[in-house]
C-alpha cells in the first residue's frame, strides 16, 4: 500500500475529499427538493382491466352546463385522466339518459360515470346494461329507483326550498306541442343554488343558467343502475335544492361510500377538491389523495438555499483545513 508524504499530493487528495463530501451532501438535500415539487401525488392504482385508467365522465345537473365541471376536469386530467363532460339535454329523464348512454358506447375501457343533481338521475338509467361503467359517483344528487318519480322523491324530506325558487316560461317543443321550461329567478339563485360561492360568482350562473324541462319531475326512473353497480355519493349539508335527508336517504338506500360536506348545491364547484377526492377513489385510488400538485415554491427555495449554504461551508470549511496544513508543513 503507497502512502504518500508529498504534502501537495495529500492535500489534493484531502480537497478532493471534500468537494465529494460536498457534492454529496448537495446531492441528499437537493433530493429532497424533488419530491416537494410533486407533493401530493401518488401512484394511480391499478384497475381490474390490467392497471388501465378509467374515463370520468361528467354530466351536470339542471340550470346548469358541462362548464360546472371545470374545475373537477381540470384536477382529474392533471392526474392523467381521460375526462369527457357532455352536454345533458335537460328535456326529459328517459332522452336525457339515453343521449347519456349514447356517449358512454364511445368510450373504450372502463369507465366512472359522475353525476350532479338531476344528472344522478340521467346517470342512473344510462349506466344500465353497459359493462363498462365500474362505479357511479353521486354529487348532492337524485339516485331515484324504479318507478319513481322526481317530483314526489324530492318532497319526501323537507329542507328543499326550490320550489318556491322556480321562474316558469311556457314554451313550444319539437313537435309543436306545449311545455314548461323552468328557471331558477335570478334574485333567489345565489341564496338556493350557491349560498357558499361569491354573489358575483352566482350571478353569472344565474346569467348563463339552461332552461330545464318541468316534464323532468313527472317522469319516472324505468331502471336504478346503482342496484348492480358500486356507487359513492356526496351528501351536501347546505343544500337547498334537494334536501340534504333526502340526499343520506338514497346513499343509504344504495349502499353508497358516502361522505358528507359542508357545502352548498354546487359542491363541485365550490370544493373541487373534495369532490375530485372521491371520483378518485371510485377511480380505485387511495381515499383522500388528491391535494394541488406543489409547484417549486417556498419550501423548494428555503431547501434550495439551505443546501447552497450546506455546500458552500463544507467547501470553504475544507479549503480553510487545508491551508493551515499546507503552512504548517511549510514551517517545518
Amino acid at each position: 500500500m503507497l502512502i504518500s508524504t508529498h504534502p501537495g499530493l495529500g492535500s489534493r487528495s484531502r480537497s478532493r475529499r471534500g468537494y465529494a463530501f460536498t457534492a454529496a451532501l448537495t446531492a441528499a438535500v437537493y433530493g429532497g427538493v424533488a419530491p416537494a415539487a410533486a407533493e401530493g401525488v401518488s401512484p394511480i392504482a391499478a384497475g381490474g382491466d390490467g392497471g388501465v385508467r378509467p374515463t370520468v365522465v361528467l354530466v351536470h345537473g339542471a340550470f346548469a352546463d358541462a362548464s360546472s365541471w371545470n374545475g373537477v376536469a381540470e384536477r382529474l386530467q392533471r392526474r392523467g385522466y381521460t375526462v369527457v363532460a357532455p352536454a345533458n339535454p335537460l328535456r326529459g329523464l328517459a332522452g336525457d339518459s339515453a343521449s347519456t348512454a349514447d356517449v358512454l358506447k364511445r368510450i373504450t375501457g372502463p369507465i366512472v360515470l359522475v353525476g350532479h343533481a338531476y344528472g344522478g338521475a340521467v346517470i342512473s338509467g344510462a349506466a344500465a346494461g353497459n359493462p363498462q361503467v365500474r362505479s357511479l359517483v353521486y354529487i348532492s344528487a337524485f339516485m331515484p329507483d324504479t318507478g319513481e318519480a322526481l317530483g314526489p322523491l324530492g318532497s319526501r324530506f323537507p329542507g328543499s326550498e326550490l320550489g318556491t325558487a322556480l321562474r316558469r316560461m311556457p314554451v313550444r317543443n319539437a313537435d309543436g306541442s306545449r311545455g314548461t321550461d323552468l328557471y331558477v329567478q335570478d334574485s333567489r339563485f345565489h341564496d338556493i343554488v350557491a349560498a357558499d360561492r361569491p354573489s358575483a360568482s352566482a350571478a353569472v350562473m344565474a346569467a348563463s343558467q339552461r332552461p330545464l324541462s318541468a316534464a323532468v319531475f313527472e317522469d319516472m326512473a324505468t331502471t336504478a343502475a346503482w342496484r348492480t353497480i358500486p356507487s359513492w355519493a356526496l351528501v351536501a349539508t347546505r343544500d337547498k335544492v334537494i334536501a340534504p335527508d333526502l340526499e343520506r336517504f338514497e346513499a343509504r338506500r344504495a349502499h353508497s361510500h358516502t361522505i358528507e360536506v359542508n357545502s352548498s348545491h354546487m359542491v363541485m364547484v365550490s370544493r373541487p377538491d373534495t369532490v375530485t377526492d372521491l371520483i378518485l377513489a371510485a377511480a380505485g385510488e387511495p381515499a383522500t389523495v388528491h391535494r394541488p400538485l406543489a409547484a417549486p415554491g417556498t419550501r423548494t427555495l428555503v431547501l434550495a438555499v439551505i443546501g447552497s449554504a450546506a455546500g458552500l461551508a463544507v467547501f470553504v470549511g475544507g479549503g480553510l483545513v487545508t491551508a493551515v496544513r499546507r503552512r504548517n508543513s511549510f514551517g517545518r
